[in-house]
């Protein structure tokens, strides 16, 4: 056996006509698991466009996996209420996309898709975290965040109530501030976007009777010479 004819891996041979020993793939095979026949399904692109419809339906079970999925992926950033002040965003990350601007509310769910699966700007694609189900679930759970901000009475069912979240708040005893319409992200956090657009992300907020840091030095810091320390007297 050891002496045995056989193809060393990426090795030439004379044995066939073309000089190589590994055979080329037959054409038009696909590799199990890799067909992808429904293109929207794993792209979010119809003939090149984004779309704008559920590849599949949305049931109770697949709103539940997109928030256990948006809680553990998209929180950091984002945040729970998807206003883009999450907590690294709060520690100086660049400011996340805040969900519940015109802008974004109008964006196609195909949109998102692309987003989560390529990434966008300062935010990675989450392709290699999320298989193609779960990204869905995810942007099925970013439009009932998107409805839960802003929903209108004709959005419950017949004899529901919609409370507004400044009464709820009250009633639980939680900060006035907690139900603000317009949220704000620290001085910390570093804001800036690829295409020089705000892309529906605030601006840190700068505490008032100060003026925005900068990190030009101005030309009367330039010429100004450092202070030199002078030597303390001798005993």
């Amino acid at each position: 056996m050891h002496d045995q004819p056989k193809f060393v891996p990426q090795r030439g041979t004379d044995f066939y006509a073309d000089g190589r020993s590994a055979r080329p793939q037959v054409e038009n095979t696909v590799a199990r698991g890799q067909l992808h026949a429904d293109s929207y399904f794993y792209t979010g692109m119809i003939n090149g466009k984004e779309g704008d419809t559920m590849p599949f339906p949305v049931t109770a079970s697949v709103m539940q996996r997109g928030q256990e999925r948006y809680n553990i992926y998209c929180t950091p950033c984002h945040s729970r209420v998807g206003n883009g002040a999450g907590m690294i965003v709060q520690r100086g990350y660049r400011p996340a996309g805040n969900f519940h601007t015109a802008r974004m509310q109008a964006e196609s769910l195909g949109h998102y898709y692309d987003v989560i699966t390529n990434g966008y700007g300062a935010m990675p694609d989450y392709a290699a975290q999320l298989p193609p189900a779960d990204r869905w679930a995810v942007v099925a759970y970013i439009k009932a965040l998107q409805l839960s901000q802003n929903a209108k009475q004709g959005d419950v069912a017949p004899g529901a109530q919609v409370e507004s979240l400044a009464n709820i708040a009250s009633h639980e005893g939680l900060p006035p501030g907690m139900a603000n319409s317009e949220w704000e992200l620290p001085s910390t956090a570093v804001y800036g976007t690829p295409n020089n657009q705000d892309n529906g992300i605030p601006k840190a907020a700068t505490p008032a009777g100060t003026a925005p840091k900068t990190s030009t030095p101005t030309p009367a810091a330039l010429s100004k010479p450092a202070a030199t320390p002078t030597a303390a007297p001798q005993p």
